[in-house]
């Protein structure tokens, strides 16, 4: 084909030039100073660390896929620790085995963890013994916590659920959709009997053989972004930063080919193309979108976004008042908060260094505490400075840390997480339904079918092939 537009410059439309490049002739446009969006990484205590997700999941293919095309597999760093905890009944405790993304499938480890106490636990006695039914009966869609809820017990949503799903799109399992997120539950849910049982026999048992289930990069996310736009531009696809993109206009009525109109320069201009990937988030898609299909754009404009914000710590092994264990831990929404304050901003801390052989050093550690989810906007108001007192602050309750922080950096993701509602995929299909009648344009990025580094290089090559 002739020549596609790529509008946005982060990972899901670097992967769509990539699918697009030897086939077409290919311009990316970002309308920000550097590409990656939230791939990012600075020098932090003598090394390289990530600002925004330091790693990516194993089990999907597509990220490592990608890592090997284009020269970086020897730079892949598998996960070195293992196991996570939960701020439960007063300190962290270790998950117990046997979960499913948060969801217990067996009953003694849960029991036994001491995060449920005995009202949890006697959920989750009566979904072994004499289990609830399904009395919705078959349904495209629920609700994840109030699901989890009715077979296993408030507790088992509250502690375990709501901080692992809702910690990994910054919001809440209230209304967090199952096949969005995690279509075995919904699968599970619907067949009589236990949903510990039904779950246990979709999740593999546990292997030492079995691969790593994180991934990072020695040189950091950064290198993947950098590798790839040298790739990109060894195959002949033209990259522009500070190119926004003002509107869409169609080069002739009732054609598929577009003028991209953009704001470069002081006078703009216009990009003629057979094609159209917007790989921008849904607001600005729906914009863009708006004054040729008005259905497109209001089912784009109902997606609506958290905000996070990120404080790395180097820390002196000194101010550990214990070891660490694992690879950080959550802190449920619904726990209770410090004595004489309000809600915990803490959603979790990372120990970065006990995660990632390549950033541990000696006499030292790297923490990362997340603030803000869906619903709690308090860090976004708060200074620099605010954060960082009040995440130590609540590291010092939460995991004992003492004295001071050798050095520390804020980052701010605002609107960066999509919040997927139940029927989320049911709009996603009519969003993908009303861009194929505008013709030559396709949509990707993190607000349709998953929002982890692999979902969004597969929804980058996906709509790439939708307009090849």
């Amino acid at each position: 084909m002739g020549r596609v537009v790529v509008v946005g410059g982060g990972i899901s439309g670097l992967a769509a030039a990539w699918e697009l490049s030897g086939g077409a002739d290919v311009v990316v446009l970002e309308s920000t100073s550097r590409l990656g969006g939230a791939l990012d990484s600075a020098k932090f205590g003598g090394r390289i660390v990530d600002t925004g997700p330091d790693g990516f999941l194993g089990r999907r293919p597509e990220a490592l896929d990608l890592c090997h095309e284009i020269g970086l597999g020897d730079a892949l760093v598998p996960i070195a620790g293992r196991g996570a905890g939960v701020w439960a009944r007063g300190r962290v405790r270790p998950l117990p085995a046997g979960l499913a993304l948060g969801i217990p499938t067996r009953f003694w480890p849960a029991a036994r963890s001491g995060i449920l106490g005995l009202r949890g636990q006697l959920g989750l006695a009566r979904d072994a013994l004499l289990p609830r039914p399904d009395v919705r009966g078959p349904i495209g869609d629920r609700s994840i916590g109030p699901l989890v809820a009715r077979k296993l017990g408030q507790r088992v949503a509250d502690r375990l659920v709501d901080p692992l799903i809702g910690g990994i799109h910054a919001g809440t399992v209230d209304d967090m959709s199952a096949a969005a997120t995690y279509p075995p539950l919904l699968a599970a849910a619907q067949k009589r009997g236990s949903l510990m049982r039904a779950l246990r026999a979709q999740v593999p048992a546990p292997s030492d053989d079995a691969p790593p289930l994180f991934w990072a990069l020695n040189g950091g996310m950064a290198s993947l972004i950098e590798q790839l736009r040298a790739a990109l531009i060894a195959r002949g696809v033209e990259i522009r930063c500070d190119a926004p993109v003002l509107s869409l206009e169609r080069a002739q009525a009732g054609s598929a080919r577009w003028n991209v109109v953009t704001g470069e320069g002081d006078d703009g201009r216009s990009i003629g193309a057979d094609g159209v990937v917007l790989a921008v988030p849904a607001e600005a898609a729906a914009h863009l979108l708006k004054p040729h299909d008005d259905e497109a754009a209001g089912l784009l404009g109902g997606i609506s976004y958290a905000s996070v914000t990120l404080v790395t710590f180097r820390v002196p092994l000194e101010a550990l008042t214990s070891a660490l264990a694992g690879t950080g831990f959550l802190v449920p929404r619904k726990s209770a908060p410090p004595a004489g304050g309000d809600a915990w901003a803490v959603t979790a801390a990372t120990y970065l260094s006990e995660m990632w052989p390549h950033l541990a050093t000696e006499g030292e550690v790297l923490l990362r505490a997340s603030l803000g989810r869906s619903g709690d906007n308090r860090a976004e108001e708060w200074s620099d400075d605010a954060v960082v007192e009040r995440a130590w602050g609540e590291l010092g309750v939460l995991m004992g840390v003492r004295g001071e922080p050798l050095e520390e950096r804020v980052t701010r993701w605002p609107r960066a997480f999509p919040q997927y509602r139940v029927h989320h995929l049911m709009r996603t299909a009519g969003i993908e339904a009303a861009v194929a009648r505008i013709g030559g344009i396709a949509v990707a990025g993190a607000a349709y079918r998953g929002v982890g580094i692999p979902a969004c290089i597969a929804s980058g090559r996906a709509a790439a092939q939708a307009i090849a």
